[in-house]
């Protein structure tokens, strides 16, 4: 799948089969909220993103309303990855059960957070948002952070 971001002028590709894994993880923790974190690389250009893999915190709360992952443990997993694969850490998904993938205040301020974090090397991180069912995917919607804005991807 191929989405491009028109006030960026950049492109995220992802596979279909890789978006349907983050999904059923999704429906798989329906009716409460869940996440991870997003892995993958960049174009020499950095015009392209390419989503390779995700990661599963080893902590988290998940409510129908509210999802927090721990980032405990995660940089020695980043390092490893950055080691052997050449991949990153490039932003965050979770889920929005019964819902719209539209982003919350609490899903902004998140994203603010994760790119002024001295800990993080990316300064224009990307949010996935699932809308969920019981029992499918009803809509996922990419967006790219830039100056405390998260602008979708079509």
């Amino acid at each position: 799948m191929k989405l491009h971001n028109k006030h960026r002028n950049v492109e995220l590709i992802i596979n279909q089969e890789l978006l349907e894994k983050i999904s059923q993880l999704g429906i798989d923790h329906y009716p409460n909220e869940f996440g991870g974190f997003l892995i993958g690389k960049y174009s020499d250009d950095y015009n392209t993103l390419f989503i390779t893999d995700y990661i599963l915190p080893k902590s988290y709360k998940g409510s129908r309303s509210l999802f927090e992952r721990s980032a405990k443990g995660t940089k020695s997993l980043f390092s490893k990855l950055f080691k052997i694969k050449k991949e990153i850490y490039v932003g965050e998904w979770h889920t929005h059960p019964n819902g719209s993938t539209r982003y919350s205040d609490i899903d902004l301020r998140a994203m603010i957070n994760i790119e002024s974090s001295p800990s993080v090397n990316i300064k224009n991180p990307v949010l996935l948002i699932l809308s969920v069912s019981e029992k499918k995917l009803n809509q996922a919607t990419f967006y790219i952070y830039e100056n405390k804005k998260l602008i979708p991807y079509e």
